[in-house]
């Protein structure tokens, strides 16, 4: 009974300790809801049709307004005009009349007739992101369309004895789907993924505030170590107690984030709410003990943010959904095992993506209970050893 009243000072403490900080609520807040929000809205459309570009065509041939044809038959893009102007495009992209400029050179046809390879350049407004992969997209369609209408006529170019092996070859006919992702969406893709690495991020953002004004004010609100309570059990108790509170917190801002978001925005969300609490259990219990283990680390309450904050991209590619894990160096799928972040990831997107269930997420399940138990040994291993090198203040 004693070690439960220690356990819940110990959390009384720490959650008095966060919500009295402003820098750790603005984390929490700005992390989770603004965060979370921004990214959602920057991929809402998810997918983009009929995005408005010009064609500056210095060329002015067949060739040329046949490729214009091609891109206009694109369901990525719209071509409102053709002009010979490179400036009054630039004008009227920057005044938000246009999302890109697709630029055919002078030169176009002559080299193309020549059987010299010719350039298309596009300039796209990067201010939406889905707008710039939609022109990029279209772009490259119509130079592939094009390029198989106009290879017929390069035959002349080859020697005589390639002609007509190369003019028997049949033409393959590749049709791609995207599996649990008809639509082809980035958000639908990306999102789900970067909500989990949210999590995280911002959980590892509060431990270390935390644990680094603990290391520059030199007091740890624990409790003085006595005859009757050992160390251990004291660390035990402090990484139980702050573990809990952290636990507790993103346990409801997952609701939010995992919850509403992809309710208010049509994210994919095939998992049950039982699938989601059995997977979030150990992934958040396991990211508040990888915190704690790590708390040696955290000597400053403010630089850490700066590191954290930039392992956003790393996260996502050790995780599998951006490059196949099966492909990665063996140390790249090692550190894959190591951070509760990936596992999570991977695990989240094989649930609620695509359906998944608890038997299929298994290998990603034992991961995680198995980091649990691994960063929770090595967290009362450093709080143990804390103990025994600083004069614990009894806990206000």
């Amino acid at each position: 009974m004693k070690r439960l009243n220690d356990i819940i000072r110990i959390a009384m403490y720490e959650c008095r300790s966060i919500l009295r900080s402003l820098p750790i609520l603005l984390v929490m807040g700005g992390g989770i809801f603004l965060y979370g929000i921004l990214y959602n809205y920057m991929y809402s459309p998810n997918v983009l049709r009929e995005v408005p570009v010009v064609v500056v065509d210095e060329s002015q041939t067949p060739l040329s307004r046949h490729y214009i044809r091609l891109l206009d038959g694109t369901p990525q893009v719209h071509v409102q005009g053709v002009i010979v102007d490179m400036p009054q495009a630039r004008e009227r992209m920057k005044n938000g009349k246009i999302a890109g400029i697709v630029f055919l050179p002078e030169d176009f046809e002559t080299k193309v007739g020549r059987g010299e390879e010719s350039m298309v350049i596009s300039y796209n407004n990067t201010m939406a992101f889905l707008s710039y992969a939609a022109i990029k997209e279209a772009t490259s369609g119509a130079m592939l369309a094009l390029d198989s209408s106009v290879r017929p006529s390069q035959a002349v170019f080859l020697n005589a004895d390639v002609v007509q092996p190369v003019m028997n070859t049949p033409t393959i006919s590749v049709q791609g789907i995207a599996l649990y992702n008809e639509t082809g969406g980035y958000a639908t893709y990306l999102i789900p993924s970067v909500l989990m690495v949210i999590i995280f991020q911002t959980m590892m953002m509060v431990i270390s505030m935390r644990c680094g004004k603990e290391y520059e004010q030199q007091m740890y609100p624990l409790f003085r170590v006595t005859n009757q309570e050992s160390s251990w059990n004291l660390a035990t108790n402090i990484v139980i107690g702050k573990s809990v509170v952290y636990v507790g917190f993103y346990a409801l801002f997952s609701v939010f984030l995992l919850g509403l978001l992809p309710l208010l925005f049509d994210l994919p969300h095939l998992a049950s709410g039982m699938q989601v609490v059995q997977l979030l259990t150990p992934y958040l219990f396991g990211t508040a003990f990888f915190g704690l283990a790590c708390s040696p680390f955290f000597k400053d309450s403010d630089a850490p943010l700066l590191l954290i904050a930039f392992f956003s991209v790393g996260l996502l590619f050790l995780s599998g959904i951006s490059w196949p894990l099966e492909l990665m160096p063996w140390p790249w799928r090692l550190l894959h095992c190591l951070i509760p972040a990936p596992v999570g990831v991977l695990a989240f997107v094989k649930a609620n993506s695509m359906g998944a269930d608890l038997a299929d997420i298994s290998r990603e399940m034992i991961l995680l209970w198995g980091q649990c138990i691994v960063y929770f040994s090595l967290a009362c291993i450093v709080y143990k050893k804390s103990s025994n090198q600083t004069i614990f203040k009894q806990a206000k």
